[in-house]
């Protein structure tokens, strides 16, 4: 009797057990989801305003538009990601009067290598022939 009564305590627990550490896996899953859909949506958002700070098509809206999802990069991003835009900010920032193209297009380039990573883009990557470029739509701002 004391060892049915044991076993069933055991059997009991186990399942307890399991079905504890299922709940904690999916809400650990789920909650990852998220905040993978969170970074994505960021990491758009700063994609989308790199148009607005193209030198062809660059305007003070566009400017404060790049600022503002710069900004939001550093709550959600991981520290290669704030490092990687951090060296690309420093690169085009208007008091640079070192700027070159060359240098522009591999920061950039890092700098979306390391989003694509954190969003565990498949197949991975080569880190040296990942070579991003921007389109201008040739069409000049409007004066104001």
């Amino acid at each position: 009797m004391a060892t049915e009564l044991l076993t069933a305590i055991i059997t009991a627990s186990g399942a307890v057990a399991v079905a504890g550490a299922s709940y904690w896996f999916t809400k650990k899953r789920e909650r990852e989801a998220e905040l993978r859909k969170e970074k994505l949506a960021h990491y758009k958002d700063f994609v989308a305003c790199l148009s607005g700070v193209i030198s062809g098509e660059f305007t003070p809206d566009g400017q404060r538009a790049f600022a503002l999802a710069c900004n939001k990069l550093n709550l959600i991003a991981p520290q290669s990601v704030i490092r990687a835009l951090q060296e690309f900010q420093e690169e085009i920032k208007i008091s640079n009067d070192t700027k070159s193209q060359e240098a522009h297009d591999r920061l950039m380039s890092e700098l979306l290598f390391e989003m694509r990573k954190d969003l565990g883009v498949k197949p991975g990557d080569e880190r040296s022939s990942l070579t991003v470029g921007l389109w201008e739509s040739g069409q000049l701002p409007a004066k104001i």
